[in-house]
């Protein structure tokens, strides 16, 4: 038996990285699994974003574990199209249990510099859309007096950092969120957290335009070089965590033993938050 045999999670941004990695420890700890993602590219982002073939093998890797996967390709930004996808995964696989709030992107400029467009995107992407896929789980829950909410904020979200202040904006944004659910929807049964990650191996950050941000005085940085510099960041000397490592936490998050844990910030990113005031 797994631990939410009977459940059904939503996950936002599944096709690959992160949100693939939850959609399957959800899957293996017996819970059904809606997945949706963009699947196309967002105009701002410098490097390349999954497209619906990853979608479809997220599908077929829960799908093998013997679980129920319910996919869309919806955009968080879109509204409408969440709460009508919510719908579905009601009639399909039933009420959604857990949402993971994953979906995200990454960029790069100064705050002089920063285009319109690059400032806007990520707000509307990783803010707004956590914004919109929590509104669209949250009147069910509150009707059957239960649920999870996990959100993927960043240690970005913890402090200030050059080149990528849009981003830590949006992630600060998200824990002020974030608290705020958890302070409305506790009387009814439901808890609402956020996950705070250091670098994680992804192709978010494993990526030549990435590496050039945090070397840019390498003309063409190599992932070994990134490992090297990636581990003087951190307390735990290594370059990143797995995906792995931050559904293991989700799980927690969302399961019985975690059920007066609400408002929490948690951090993933191997020591980087140990110099934190808080």
């Amino acid at each position: 038996m797994g631990k939410f045999d009977g459940k059904v999670v939503l996950v936002t941004g599944a096709a690959r990285g992160q949100g693939r990695s939850h959609a399957l420890k959800f899957a293996r700890e017996g819970a059904d699994v809606a997945v949706l993602d963009v699947a196309a590219q967002v105009g701002s982002v410098p490097y390349s974003m999954p497209g619906a073939d990853d979608l479809e093998e997220t599908v077929k890797l829960v799908e093998n574990t013997g679980r129920r996967c319910v996919s869309g390709r919806v955009d968080v930004r879109d509204a409408k199209s969440l709460a009508a996808f919510v719908e579905r995964v009601g009639t399909e696989l039933g009420s959604v249990d857990f949402l993971l709030a994953n979906a995200g992107v990454f960029s790069f400029s100064t705050i002089a510099e920063m285009s319109d467009r690059t400032w806007q995107d990520m707000v509307d992407v990783n803010l707004t859309g956590a914004f919109n896929s929590i509104r669209a789980v949250l009147p069910g829950m509150i009707e059957r007096g239960r649920g999870r909410i996990v959100a993927t904020s960043s240690m970005a979200g913890r402090m200030g950092m050059a080149n990528v202040g849009h981003y830590a904006a949006t992630k600060w944004g998200l824990i002020g969120l974030v608290k705020s659910v958890a302070t409305e929807v506790g009387r009814h049964g439901i808890t609402a957290n956020v996950v705070c990650t250091g670098a994680v191996d992804t192709p978010m950050i494993n990526n030549p335009a990435a590496y050039k941000l945090f070397l840019p005085h390498l003309d063409d940085p190599s992932r070994e070089e990134v490992v090297r510099a990636f581990q003087e960041f951190n307390i735990i000397p290594e370059a990143w965590a797995e995906c792995e490592d931050i559904s293991n936490t989700m799980a927690f998050l969302c399961s019985e033993e975690a059920r007066f844990i609400t408002g929490e910030t948690i951090a993933v990113a191997l020591g980087q938050n140990a110099s934190n005031a808080t």
